[in-house]
């Protein structure tokens, strides 16, 4: 999460450019509109089974381009000093450093 707000009416959350950097290399890339489930259907899920509240948050998973999903010797696990930058079109940018448990 990050310092925006952004408004629904401001920006198709069906149509939205999505990107991840590890360490300035992009790994996933992909737009909203290619979800399984598109944002009504999971909120009306949800809300079948729990009521929703101002200020909840549903977080969805991500594109295609999992670590899992690689090849073994094609996967790059966070380690200590990575850097993760996440883009999305519309909304802004947020960057996380990794670093050991203390």
């Amino acid at each position: 999460m990050g310092p925006w707000i952004v408004e629904a009416d401001d920006l198709d959350g069906q149509n939205l450019d999505i990107s991840l950097e590890l360490n300035g290399k992009v790994v996933q890339s992909s737009n909203t509109r290619h979800m399984i489930f598109n944002n009504p259907r999971i909120i009306s899920y949800i809300s079948h089974h729990i009521t929703l509240e101002p200020g909840d948050l549903i977080f969805t998973g991500t594109p295609e381009g999992v670590i899992l999903g690689q090849k073994p010797e094609e996967q790059n696990w966070l380690t200590a000093g990575d850097r993760m930058d996440v883009h999305i079109q519309g909304i802004g940018s947020l960057t996380n450093y990794f670093a050991k448990r203390a």
